[in-house]
């Protein structure tokens, strides 16, 4: 029997059993229902635009929005060992200090402030470029900045003269301005969990990892988590864990696992015909998600990456990537962006932008006249709507009900248009003028902020940055302690980005391995004084 159970491969999870394994005297094992991370195009960054659908995601929709006109939006989590840090665009953000000095000033996570979360950032960061008192150089994760093509060049000087000054790395504790992403590649490969801290720890004897398989429930017994059941060559098989069973599955995942065990709002598990383990109303409640809009511009001719969607550019492309390492495969698409004001009342930044020298790289967004397009999108880094996660069944094949609730409060809606309306500007600066013939997308449909706000709800869509369904706080209406303990169940922690009280001001990738690197420490400690069951 392991003394760890890990549940879910993603970023925390790949942390967690790497971390945990270091000590030969427990063992651990972790478990993830998708493949193997095998994939090539996991590993090539400007892969990540294949990834939004296909065998490596849950298949995941939105309940019908509200706010959005009844739609839903495509909604793609991870199903691969290493979870979102094998998908993602690689953009590499943390979120500002006041984010983390937030959770626990007004959340109550005491120990979480920026200056106790920094040595975890900088524990988990190999960066190639910068070092010093915010960022780590020896750690397993590795990030380093691309190579910028001329038309990211050309917005990042754009965004100068639309008046946000040039900021060379947002992760020193300043995120206004604009400027280029640092990004989690090394060496033109993508720098996922999975192969920064899992890959390394795969010959310790004390670590067992198995893929493809389903965890059922976890096994609580006499108010103590025990083991978990499994799915394996359609065989139901309990395995039990001496020490600690602990969640990493994700924001969805997560609080998924937890309902179909028994542990949620107990009026709908009992509606959903499951046995209630323990009662614990906040599960699947708070989720906060970014809510993308995007605007287009036709370019004024093959000034973008837009050409490498005909084959022979494709071809051209992937035999520079094989051969050199290098060329538009080896960029994440998105090397540029900024964080500026929508509301000045907020004392930092509110909106975040992404730079894309092509149009129709990420799932949704459509192509331009003419075939050479670029994307400026946006959305407001510290979302007032609440959504949740409920079960569709007590069958742990089906998925969930995934409501966002976006734009349910109309402080959102107001912040995305400012976010629309910002990139407009960009756009239309001198910097662009020879490359860019026209905006496509509102373009003359959207004549002032009523319009926008029309635009805003038609075409609004997940940045897919899910978190809080599982939240940690210093009360009893949290679902885990600020030891990622959970309220009322013992030997059961949850480790992931599930926990987040509030959303940060960016991509969440970087804090999910932050939690996951702080999570290894708290065990261990705990381990020191707890004996195995």
């Amino acid at each position: 029997m392991p003394d760890y159970i890990i549940v879910g491969g993603g970023s925390a999870g790949c942390v967690l059993a790497a971390r945990l394994s270091e000590d030969q005297d427990v063992t651990v094992a972790l478990i993830e229902a998708g493949p193997p991370d095998r994939n090539m195009f996991i590993h090539m960054p400007a892969g990540f635009s294949r990834m939004t659908a296909g065998p490596l995601i849950w298949g995941y929709e939105t309940a019908p929005g509200r706010e959005i006109g009844g739609r839903r939006m495509v909604y793609p989590q991870a199903r691969v060992l290493g979870g979102g840090s094998s998908i993602n665009a690689q953009v590499f953000t943390r979120g500002c200090p006041a984010d983390y000095d937030g959770w626990e000033a007004e959340e109550g996570c005491t120990g979480w402030s920026y200056a106790d979360v920094l040595p975890y950032f900088r524990r988990s960061e190999g960066n190639d470029t910068f070092g010093g008192e915010h960022h780590g150089t020896e750690g397993p994760l590795g990030v380093s900045f691309q190579t910028p093509h001329p038309l990211t060049r050309a917005f990042v000087r754009a965004a100068q003269e639309a008046g946000l000054p040039y900021n060379a790395d947002f992760n020193a504790g300043r995120q206004e301005g604009c400027g280029y992403y640092q990004t989690t590649t090394r060496e033109g490969r993508r720098s996922s969990a999975a192969v920064g801290y899992l890959r390394p720890a795969l010959g310790r004897a004390n670590l067992k990892v198995t893929t493809g398989v389903l965890v059922k429930r976890i096994v609580v017994k006499g108010g103590r988590a025990i083991g978990v059941e499994i799915v394996e060559n359609g065989r139901t098989t309990l395995v039990h864990a001496d020490r600690e069973v602990i969640v990493t599955a994700g924001a969805i995942g997560s609080p998924k696992l937890l309902m179909l065990s028994g542990i949620g709002p107990a009026a709908h598990l009992k509606e959903t015909g499951i046995e209630v383990a323990h009662d614990a109303p906040e599960v699947g409640r708070n989720l906060q998600d970014h809510m993308d809009v995007d605007v287009l511009a036709e370019l004024s001719g093959p000034h973008g990456i837009d050409r490498y969607k005909k084959r022979r550019w494709q071809l051209a492309a992937g035999l520079e990537y094989l051969l050199f390492g290098k060329g538009p495969a080896a960029s994440n698409l998105v090397e540029a962006g900024g964080f500026w004001w929508g509301d000045r009342a907020e004392k930092t930044p509110d909106i975040q932008f992404h730079f894309l020298p092509g149009a129709g790289v990420e799932e949704g967004i459509g192509t331009v006249p003419g075939g050479n397009g670029c994307t400026l999108n946006s959305y407001h880094v510290r979302p007032r709507s609440r959504g949740s996660v409920t079960l569709k069944s007590a069958d742990p094949r089906d998925a969930p009900v995934i409501d966002p609730n976006a734009f349910s409060e109309p402080y959102d809606l107001d912040r995305a248009v400012d976010g629309i309306m910002i990139s407009r500007e960009i756009l239309a600066q001198p910097a662009f003028r020879s490359l860019i013939r026209s905006e496509y997308l509102p373009g003359d449909r959207v004549k002032n902020r009523a319009d926008a706000l029309d635009f805003a709800r038609q075409y609004g869509r997940s940045a897919y940055h899910p978190v809080g369904t599982c939240r940690m706080g210093g009360s009893a209406q949290a679902v885990v302690d600020p030891q990622l303990r959970l309220n009322g169940i013992e030997a059961l922690r949850v480790c992931d980005s599930s926990v987040m009280p509030r959303l940060i001001s960016s991509n969440t990738n970087a804090a999910t391995i932050m939690i996951a690197e702080k999570a290894a420490d708290l065990i261990r400690e705990a381990g020191k004084t707890t004996p195995p069951s």
